[in-house]
């Protein structure tokens, strides 16, 4: 009795993180867009894409500071190191 050969089982493609940041009040016509490692920031006016900007690189530093990594962050730390991050 001959065996088939096992199928090797699929790799599902590497899962990537990050965060996305929309801004929807652009009324300029400018295209802004701002890609970092992990983040990427479409659209908004020049305020509000700098505000973005901002609240991404300071979640990191952040993310940094606690020794973390975006990945294996839990949701509710997360959401509190980007409210924190946020310029008033």
């Amino acid at each position: 009795m001959s065996q088939k050969p096992s199928k090797s089982p699929r790799k599902s493609p590497a899962s990537k993180t990050g965060l996305l940041g929309v801004g929807l009040d652009n009324q300029d016509g400018h295209k802004r867009i701002t890609k970092g490692e992990q983040f990427v920031l479409v659209g908004g006016s020049e305020e509000t894409h700098g505000r973005m900007t901002e609240t991404a690189i300071k979640t990191f530093e952040e993310l940094k500071r606690r020794d973390k990594r975006l990945e294996t962050v839990e949701p509710r730390e997360l959401a509190e190191i980007v409210h924190k991050s946020t310029p008033r």
